[in-house]
């Protein structure tokens, strides 16, 4: 059977707009609990400026996170990315940098305890309860510590006028040195930027 040019074109014009205007994944369709939270994610502010845009970077992430960490439920994927979009945003962030500085601080253990006393999935550093919360703030919380995570980077930006390298430096306490903000650029380079 002889095709003729002009349904050949159709053709490909129709896979081709599919194609251009389909989710980054579209190999795997959103199961319903994911697209219940998309919605909730947009119901918040500071989060997604619409829900294709939501979808895309949250089903993108959730899938790299999933290769990367695959320990952690869907459910709780969703809740990271959702928090590191929202709080990221709201200290002027950049959110792949952030799920980079997890993945180098503790692979999205949000109940790592390092040897130096830092807690949670951004290794949080207790005197930082006393310095910019509450006392009844709980480290191994996701939201608590991604929040105080993004902030103290945020400060530490500012301390070194938008050095990123420096102020990841003084994240982990290693001022002055390369090594760790090397680790850092190497993840987002290889795993989270877009």
């Amino acid at each position: 059977m002889q095709r003729s040019p002009g349904k050949i074109l159709a053709w490909l014009g129709a896979f081709l707009l599919c194609a251009v205007t389909a989710p980054v994944s579209a190999q795997e369709i959103p199961s319903q609990e994911f697209r219940a939270l998309v919605r909730e994610a947009l119901n918040e502010p500071h989060e997604f400026r619409d829900q294709y845009d939501a979808e895309v970077w949250l089903k993108d992430m959730s899938m790299r996170l999933a290769k990367r960490a695959p320990h952690v439920s869907e459910r709780d994927r969703f809740e990271i990315l959702r928090l590191v979009h929202r709080e990221a945003q709201l200290a002027n962030l950049n959110p792949h940098v952030v799920l980079a500085l997890i993945e180098v601080e503790s692979n999205f253990d949000h109940y790592a305890l390092s040897s130096a006393g830092a807690r949670g999935l951004m290794q949080v550093m207790p005197f930082w309860v006393d310095e910019i919360g509450q006392e009844s703030d709980n480290l191994f919380d996701m939201e608590t510590n991604i929040r105080y995570g993004c902030t103290i980077l945020s400060l530490y930006l500012k301390k070194e006028r938008q050095n990123l390298t420096h102020a990841l430096a003084r994240y982990n306490g290693s001022r002055g040195k390369v090594w760790y903000p090397n680790r850092v650029f190497r993840a987002l380079n290889h795993r989270w930027a877009p």
